[in-house]
């Protein structure tokens, strides 16, 4: 299964990459930073290469997926992993915030599917994007509209690519809270937090019941991301929940 990871530099993103190359995908990790896609590939092995991409510029795109199909012969499956969270209340939320968010969550889902589309059509291949519970299955968390919002508005990005290109199989994987890797693979999404803020949210969140008392292994989203993709257009599944049960569910 030839497979693209886009935003495999750290988190998520880069635990997929890693986990599907050793399961015996070929793997190409995309991201903006080199020196950590190269330090994934090298942990990865069996054939996995990196690939610099910034989704939000369509050239960028363009170019990565040639490189991919220049190395690989084609696209199998695509999963789409980036995205930032700005940690802000809503009513301090500036414009500037506001375009980040869209830009790298739903913009540029849109513009690398754009680009990979004519491989995976061929292939009648698989796209996989992840979404959150904070979108669609929880009440929106304080402090996250930004991302919030944005990832409520990719989950009908994925509706409307599926509508026009019923040839590829278009997934939303919505992620509860999940451990991720540890060092270098750990996630940044919190990285430029105020840490301050967060602490207040923190509490918030925690007497609200956002948050689910306990984290799902990333074996487990793996497992679910993996079946998707090897589903590819033949038997499209529109929409996946990969939560941890909340401690005392049976």
């Amino acid at each position: 299964m030839r497979t693209v990871i886009v935003g495999a530099s750290t988190g998520l993103g880069r635990c997929l990459g890693i986990a599907l190359a050793q399961r015996g995908a070929k793997v190409a990790l995309l991201a903006r930073r080199q020196e950590l896609l190269e330090a994934a590939a090298g942990e990865a092995g069996h054939g996995a290469f990196a690939v610099t991409c910034d989704v939000t510029d369509a050239a960028s795109c363009q170019d990565a997926v040639q490189a991919v199909v220049a190395r690989l012969g084609g696209i199998d499956a695509v999963v789409y992993s980036t995205g930032i969270g700005v940690l802000r209340r809503i009513e301090d939320l500036d414009a500037e915030s506001w375009m980040r968010s869209f830009e790298t969550n739903v913009v540029g889902a849109s513009l690398f599917t754009a680009a990979a589309l004519p491989h995976l059509a061929e292939s009648r291949g698989a796209i996989a994007y992840l979404s959150s519970v904070s979108a669609s299955v929880t009440e929106p968390w304080p402090g996250l509209a930004a991302y919030t919002v944005s990832k409520a508005a990719l989950d009908k990005l994925v509706e409307a690519w599926r509508a026009e290109h019923p040839q590829v199989g278009f997934t939303r994987v919505v992620v509860g809270d999940c451990a991720g890797g540890e060092g270098i693979g750990a996630s940044q999404f919190a990285a430029d937090w105020d840490q301050d803020l967060a602490g207040e949210l923190l509490t918030e969140w925690l007497q609200r019941r956002l948050l689910s008392g306990s984290l799902m292994e990333i074996e487990n989203l793996v497992d679910m991301v993996e079946a998707v993709l090897r589903c590819g257009a033949a038997a499209t599944v529109p929409s996946i929940q990969v939560t941890p049960r909340r401690p005392g569910n049976a």
